[in-house]
């Protein structure tokens, strides 16, 4: 395993000494955190994501919802068992290809479409990210949350049907959004990237860092 260089910055050196939360079991929003130098344990949330997409006017503001509740699910679900924790950080990603909200694809067949559907075109990747914390008045009172949304537009090269039937095979595709990993075998299929490339990976870097150096230094 790599070691990560930790920044030595005071607000991430008293965090690293806080019980800190991923609500995500996503080995690459490990990854990510761990690269920040950020220490963590990970409590997955059971959050169903059922939520209703026609109900929101935006895929962004879809996004932000599910990270919302994905968060608070685990931070309701501790502090109920008596282990309140620090912070919890929750996120949720979503491809977006025009009114269409691409999310894991739920079979073999649904995969294929999405990545024909994308194929020539460029769509949009949303992540979600919400910290919740205790608030300074009491762990009675609601908590102190802050919510953002990072977005990033990918281009696609046009593939063939082959291809499409070849990398699904692999499985990769079946647990990502938009049923592709940038970060592994499905990179072959982006012709480019404008915005954040962490974000189509699962997770914002640069906007993760400052979130949580703005939310440490509001108490």
């Amino acid at each position: 395993m790599v070691a990560h260089q930790v920044l030595n910055v005071k607000w991430l050196n008293s965090l690293n000494t806080k019980n800190v939360v991923l609500a995500s079991s996503s080995p690459r929003r490990k990854d990510i955190l761990s690269q920040l130098g950020l220490k963590y344990t990970v409590v997955p949330s059971t959050f169903p994501e059922t939520l209703d997409k026609s109900l929101f006017n935006h895929p962004s503001d879809y996004v932000k919802e599910n990270a919302l509740q994905k968060a608070l699910e685990v931070y309701e679900r501790l502090k109920a068992e008596g282990k309140t924790p620090d912070l919890v950080i929750g996120a949720d990603t979503v491809v977006a290809h025009g009114p269409r909200i691409l999310e894991k694809p739920a079979s073999v067949e649904g995969a294929i479409d999405m990545l024909a559907s994308l194929s020539g075109s460029t769509h949009m990747v949303y992540t979600g990210v919400t910290l919740i914390a205790p608030s300074a008045e009491g762990a009675d009172k609601p908590p102190r949350i802050l919510t953002d949304v990072e977005g990033t537009e990918v281009k696609f090269q046009t593939v063939s049907r082959e291809l499409i039937e070849a990398y699904v095979a692999t499985k990769e595709p079946m647990d990502k959004a938009g049923a592709y990993g940038y970060q592994t075998t499905g990179s072959i299929l982006v012709k480019g990237i404008n915005g954040c490339s962490w974000n189509v990976i699962g997770l914002p870097a640069s906007k993760v860092f400052f979130m949580l150096e703005e939310f440490t230094s509001e108490k």
